[in-house]
């Protein structure tokens, strides 16, 4: 499961809305948003969330925080280190290589950790 499709499950059920009417009201199939919810699709097209978030009638941090969290649910990802140091390559390879035995603590400290990182960056 992605974290768009956990959040989308869970908003979802917050309203009492099944995979079936929430499908019909985006025009999808039930099969199409069955398969986003567990992360067996990409990431969904920016309309989609447009229209997922008037579905759900959300409004400001949480409309924001969806949008984000589409952008950051590719359920197969590729990293090109190329152009990038030795550093990168090595970084990149060990999450690749580590990742599944990872817990969810650890998970979440590695996540805040590299966001930090990143945003000090300036990105």
């Amino acid at each position: 499961m992605t974290p768009f499709g956990e959040r989308l499950r869970e908003l979802r059920a917050e309203r009492g809305m099944t995979q079936k009417q929430m499908a019909q009201a985006i025009g999808v199939s039930p099969a199409y948003l069955s398969a986003l919810e567990h992360g067996k699709r990409g990431v969904p097209r920016w309309i989609l969330v447009q229209d997922i978030i008037a579905c759900l009638n959300i409004i400001w941090d949480e409309a924001d925080e969806l949008q984000r969290l589409a952008m950051h649910s590719a359920p197969k990802v590729t990293i090109d280190t190329t152009a990038l140091s030795p550093k990168a390559t090595e970084l990149a390879n060990l999450l690749a290589s580590g990742i599944d035995v990872l817990g969810e603590e650890a998970l979440e400290d590695l996540r805040l950790r590299l966001d930090a990182a990143i945003r000090r960056a300036g990105r």
